[in-house]
């Protein structure tokens, strides 16, 4: 069988969850005979048109002209480019950029499955219209997609009572990881004497909620963020908490660091709160980091009582202010999420259900 997958900046990844979870999907398909093609960015840097036996086709992207809306224009011609080949299964990775596309191409004839991401409209960065207008994709891509996936029981159940539609839930992958101690001088830090959080520096990933939580505690340790610093949000943070032992370091793209870093905080904080299963996340359990997390529907889902939660800024100084306490219970909860990673969300048995989809499909 002949699979595309879209929706992504193309693969080895170079930016976030869906292209990490294209990356995988992708390889692992191939692995089981399939015949996979990925659609990426005409600039992404990797040149070859085959990775690891998976197929790649560059498309136009103008992001560095018009920004974030170059990527309608990108999921628009790589759809079509799509549509005009024998593809059995089309994956649309999200649906914010391509839901318009559903419209103004001849959709009918071909088999789309789209990931339904998370709750895009709730995103704080987006202007009321913008979140209208992101409502409106919600519900094409929903009416248009002949299958549709959500990553969480939150967003399965949203689908369901939204719109009546039914999904199917397969979640993001992580694999266990070997996390190496010598990749800490790096970021001249040493094991446990700092404070984590890695995420996209946007507003609904709760930074600043965190931040005055940790600057407000009374806990001497200093605090990493790893995101990406050059947008207005990442300056405006790093004007912000100039004056304090918070440490911006930048984008880091490297798994290895990361992984390590992770492992070796004293805490891991996790503030995301408006999409589903966060590949971030289910990367921290893997790499048996401990736990704090940000108190919604789909953080719980994920990591039912192994974590610790907080819902603003006076429960994150809370949390700390109690360290000594909470960390009696941190070798069980890291303990349950490792098993947690093998038992649910490894690589090959989120490929085994894209599978399970596909012969049902195919049938």
């Amino acid at each position: 069988m002949k699979i595309a997958i879209l929706g992504t900046r193309g693969i080895p990844n170079n930016y976030g969850g869906f292209e990490q979870c294209a990356e995988n999907l992708s390889v692992g398909l191939v692995e089981n005979g399939y015949d996979v093609t990925v659609y990426s960015i005409d600039s992404h840097p990797y040149q070859s048109k085959i990775f690891k036996g998976v197929n790649i086709i560059k498309k136009y992207c103008p992001e560095n002209k018009i920004g974030s809306a170059a990527h309608f224009i990108y999921d628009f011609i790589c759809l079509k480019d799509a549509l005009k080949k024998d593809f059995d299964v089309i994956f649309e990775f999200g649906y914010q950029s391509v839901a318009i596309s559903f419209v103004l191409l001849p959709i009918k004839k071909s088999v789309i499955v789209t990931n339904m991401d998370g709750l895009e409209w709730k995103r704080a960065k987006w202007s009321p219209f913008v979140k209208k207008l992101t409502k409106w994709f919600e519900k094409l891509a929903s009416e248009k997609s002949t299958f549709l996936i959500s990553d969480n029981k939150g967003i399965q159940d949203y689908i369901k009572q939204k719109y009546n539609k039914e999904s199917v839930m397969i979640p993001y992958g992580a694999d266990k990881v070997n996390p190496k101690k010598e990749f800490l001088t790096k970021y001249n830090v040493t094991i446990q004497d700092y404070f984590l959080l890695i995420a996209r520096l946007e507003p609904e990933n709760n930074i600043e909620m965190i931040l005055d939580g940790y600057l407000s505690s009374e806990h001497p340790t200093r605090f990493l963020v790893v995101g990406n610093t050059e947008t207005s949000y990442g300056k405006y943070l790093m004007v912000k908490y100039i004056q304090s032992d918070i440490v911006f370091l930048g984008s880091i793209f490297n798994k290895e660091h990361l992984d390590s870093l992770r492992k070796f905080a004293k805490v891991y904080f996790h503030g995301h709160s408006v999409g589903g299963t966060n590949p971030a996340l289910l990367e921290a359990m893997a790499a048996k980091a401990f736990i704090f997390a940000h108190n919604n529907v789909f953080n719980r889902d994920v990591l039912e009582d192994n974590a610790f939660f907080f819902k603003n800024s006076n429960e994150v100084q809370h949390l700390l202010n109690c360290l000594k306490d909470i960390e009696k219970s941190k070798k069980q909860k890291i303990s349950n999420n490792s098993i947690k990673i093998d038992n649910e969300y490894s690589h090959q048995n989120i490929t085994n259900q894209y599978i399970n989809l596909i012969e049902k499909i195919s049938r």
